[in-house]
């Protein structure tokens, strides 16, 4: 059996979804301090743990390095009662994230 010779020169031409999408530090930064370390939904300063959440979802390829794509909010999205469970698993929660997406946008001048 033949395996292929892997080429440690090789440079990808496309990236991949996952490294658009991934959040990065500085926005993770940016969101913390934005939020002032509250859920930016319920206000909440001592949630079981804060996550992150995507706007734009990373399955439509939302970018994770722009803060005015994300949310610091109530985690674990997967426990309902959750305000990224509210954010990812409701049409209220979808309509919030639309228009929070614009306020966002508009907030930092895109």
């Amino acid at each position: 059996m033949m395996v292929p010779k892997i080429n440690p020169n090789h440079k990808r031409i496309k990236p991949k979804v996952g490294n658009k999408t991934k959040i990065t530090t500085k926005a993770r930064e940016e969101v913390y301090r934005r939020a002032g370390r509250k859920c930016e939904i319920c206000g909440r300063t001592n949630p079981w743990c804060f996550e992150v959440a995507h706007l734009v979802s990373a399955g439509q390829v939302g970018s994770g390095a722009d803060p005015a794509n994300l949310l610091l909010v109530c985690g674990p999205s997967v426990n309902s009662g959750t305000c990224h469970h509210f954010l990812d698993s409701t049409k209220e929660g979808r309509e919030y994230k639309m228009k929070k997406h614009e306020e966002l946008k508009r907030y930092y001048g895109r």
